[in-house]
C-alpha cells in the first residue's frame, strides 16, 4: 500500500514537472519565434530606413561609378584584341551588352533582392513556428 501510494506520488510529481516544463518550453518558442520572424521594418524602422537611404543615394552611385570603368574597360579591350576591329563578330557587341545589362539589372534591385531573402527567411520562421 505504502508502496503504491509512493508509486503514483513519483508519477504523478514526474508528469506534472514534464507538463510545466513543456508549456514553459513551447511559450518560449513562441517568444523567440516572435522575434526572429520580425521584419527589418518592423524591428527597427529607423535603421531600416537610414540603410535603405544609404543603399540608394551611396552605394548605388559608387557601385554604377565602379561598373562604368570595369564595362568600359572590357568594352576597349574587346575591340583591341580582335585587331582593332578588322577582324571582329558582331556578337560580342551584343554578349557585351547582355552582360552589361545583367549587371545593371543586379546593381539597380540589390535592395529588392536582399529585402527577399530577409522575407524568405521570416516566412520560414513563421511557419516552422507554427
Amino acid at each position: 500500500m505504502i508502496q503504491e501510494w509512493f508509486k503514483e506520488l513519483l508519477i504523478d510529481g514526474i508528469i506534472s514537472n514534464l507538463t510545466g516544463m513543456f508549456d514553459t518550453l513551447n511559450t518560449k518558442v513562441d517568444e523567440i519565434a516572435g522575434e526572429v520572424s520580425m521584419t527589418p521594418a518592423a524591428w527597427n524602422s529607423s535603421i531600416f530606413n537610414m540603410i535603405r537611404n544609404l543603399s540608394e543615394t551611396v552605394i548605388v552611385p559608387i557601385t554604377g561609378i565602379i561598373l562604368t570603368f570595369v564595362m568600359c574597360y572590357e568594352l576597349i579591350q574587346l575591340i583591341i584584341e580582335k585587331n582593332n576591329l578588322h577582324d571582329f563578330d558582331t556578337w560580342i557587341f551584343f554578349k557585351w551588352i547582355f552582360k552589361t545589362f545583367c549587371v545593371v539589372l543586379i546593381v539597380t534591385n540589390t535592395w529588392n533582392i536582399v529585402m527577399a531573402a530577409f522575407d524568405m527567411a521570416q516566412n520560414v520562421v513563421s511557419q516552422s513556428a507554427g
